[in-house]
Formats: structure tokens, C-alpha cells, sequence
């Protein structure tokens, strides 16, 4: 597969879970949430660990590279998802859900501030047409 068939995958997956987590969320704190959720992630890990991955390949990665990635997971996967289980316990799906998606605008502003990326003309417009979406939902 290429990668506008991942992207797409992972867009509909992405975009069915938030109605999962709404339900969830409906009867319980966004912490308790969170909790059950991660359970979810174990599960994954688990089943990853014992059916895809090898022990060599687990081994097999520097530091560095597993501090950033063991970081990113637990900004994504808990203090992230607290933020946006708080959200989503009191807000709409609609609103919600494409307002904490726009961290593609986040990770462009980055991507050039840090890793010096290039901004193109398009680049420019798709991060004015995220904040253009995000007032328009803030608004209405």
C-alpha cells in the first residue's frame, strides 16, 4: 500500500474513535477515561509484542531514538488525550474533534522552526486555511 492508502486508513480509524470515546465518556470522569483507554493501548502492545515484532528488533534501537519516541507517547497518549477527553466530556464531536486535530499546524510551524523545513506557497495556505477552520468552528 501507499501512503495516501495508510493516511486514509488512518484518517477513518481516527475519525471513528472519538465517537467510541464520546459514548465511553458518558458516564465516567475524562481520567477514568484515559485509564480504560490505555488498557486498550496494553492490549495493542501485547499483541504487537507477541505477533509482529521480534526481540532483536525491540532491542535494536538507541537510546536517543527511545527516549523520543517513549516521550511523544506520553505526551500523545496521556497528557494529550487527558486535554482532549476534557474537551470531549463537555463539548460537541463536530467541534471538538477538528479543533484538536488541527496539530498538523502545530507540527508545520515547528517543522520549520526546528528542523529548518522548507515553506512553499501551498504549505502556507493549507496552515491558513487550519486556522481559518478553527475560528470558523470557534465562532459558529
Amino acid at each position: 500500500m501507499n501512503a495516501f492508502i495508510w493516511a486514509l486508513l488512518a484518517a477513518s480509524i481516527w475519525g471513528i474513535v472519538p465517537l467510541l470515546e464520546k459514548l465511553g465518556l458518558a458516564k465516567v470522569e475524562p481520567l477514568v477515561g484515559v485509564f480504560y483507554r490505555s488498557l486498550g493501548v496494553v492490549v495493542g502492545l501485547l499483541l504487537l509484542g507477541a505477533f509482529m515484532l521480534k526481540p532483536q528488533q525491540i532491542k535494536a534501537i538507541d537510546l536517543r531514538s527511545a527516549g523520543f519516541l517513549i516521550l511523544g507517547g506520553f505526551l500523545a497518549s496521556i497528557l494529550a488525550q487527558i486535554c482532549f477527553y476534557n474537551s470531549l466530556k463537555i463539548g460537541e464531536v463536530s467541534r471538538v474533534v477538528p479543533i484538536s486535530g488541527s496539530y498538523p499546524l502545530i507540527a508545520f510551524m515547528l517543522g520549520m522552526l526546528i528542523l529548518g523545513e522548507s515553506v512553499s506557497l501551498i504549505k502556507a495556505a493549507g496552515a491558513l486555511l487550519i486556522v481559518l477552520g478553527i475560528w470558523a468552528l470557534k465562532m459558529g
